[in-house]
């Protein structure tokens, strides 16, 4: 039988798995049963522990579509939790490479337990190619984008490895969430689709945001979401370079954005339970592609 931990990062919660504990790769069938909370054993996604030339460890990630994104703050605190927890790692520092970029994790244990890792997110950059701006430098942000729906928004893109598009609103509602965030995911102007966050900003260092994450949907919260609302409210001015708290249907995250566009995300996590895949499972889903 084939072992997985599932742990969640303020309600965002993931499937870790070891690719040399699989008799074949993931298929798209068997992501999306497994990420099912009626036929599966349910979560936002899969976090696969693989081999890494450029890295202390590798992490794939894959959305409950089925498809795969390139990075997840929340999703790198579960897979860090789960080096240490389950021996793999054996400093509380070390280097992950995803399909956005090689991040650096540092675990923090506390009397004995480890519930928190502050992550090294990268350098996020705003830019979109296939908006049209008005400014030179190519840079998305606060342009205008029309909807399906003939509605149109103002969005600040933004990339920290993935991508994601920054809707700033005067008042957060989830059925406009819900409601525009599909349209948004799936604009032309992203042609790998994004991931979308409306954002009111409450002070010069706190941002509440609403999530529609790409390939998942409406979600409790988001590692890199945060960061990519963070980093929009600080170059658009509505907050200050360093600490900005980002508020969360499941919970607060703090990111520092600094002046060189870095991003460093702390947060906490934890580890829900562990378990084995049937024989039956294996058989039914993980077959040959």
């Amino acid at each position: 039988m084939i072992p997985f931990v599932k742990g969640h990062g303020l309600g965002n919660d993931y499937l870790v798995l070891n690719e040399a504990d699989l008799p074949h790769p993931l298929s798209k069938t068997a992501i999306i049963r497994l990420c099912d909370r009626n036929w599966g054993v349910g979560s936002d996604g899969i976090l696969l522990l693989v081999s890494s030339t450029r890295a202390d460890f590798g992490v794939r990630i894959f959305n409950p579509d089925g498809s795969e994104a390139e990075k997840s703050g929340n999703g790198l605190r579960i897979f860090a939790k789960y080096l240490w927890d389950h021996g793999h790692a054996k400093n509380e520092i070390f280097r992950v490479e995803t399909l956005g970029g090689v991040v650096e994790c540092r675990c923090h244990v506390r009397g004995g337990r480890m519930n928190s890792v502050t992550v090294e997110m990268g350098k996020v950059t705003f830019r979109a190619p296939e908006i049209p701006v008005t400014g030179a430098d190519r840079e998305v942000v606060a342009e205008p984008l029309t909807l399906k729906d003939g509605s149109t928004l103002t969005v600040t893109a933004v990339s920290i490895g993935n991508p994601h598009c920054v809707v700033f609103v005067d008042r957060l509602e989830a059925a406009e969430c819900r409601r525009l965030g599909p349209l948004l995911e799936a604009h032309p102007a992203f042609p790998n689709r994004t991931n979308v966050q409306f954002a009111r900003v409450a002070d010069r260092q706190t941002v509440d945001i609403l999530i529609w994450e790409r390939g998942a949907g409406y979600t409790l919260a988001s590692g890199s979401s945060s960061c990519g609302a963070a980093a929009a409210a600080v170059r658009t001015g509505r907050c200050d370079a360093g600490r900005v708290t980002v508020r969360m249907p499941g919970g607060e995250l703090v990111i520092e954005v600094r002046r060189d566009w870095s991003l460093r995300l702390e947060g906490p996590v934890e580890e829900v339970y562990t378990g084995r895949l049937t024989a039956e499972f294996a058989e039914t889903y993980l077959i040959p592609p």
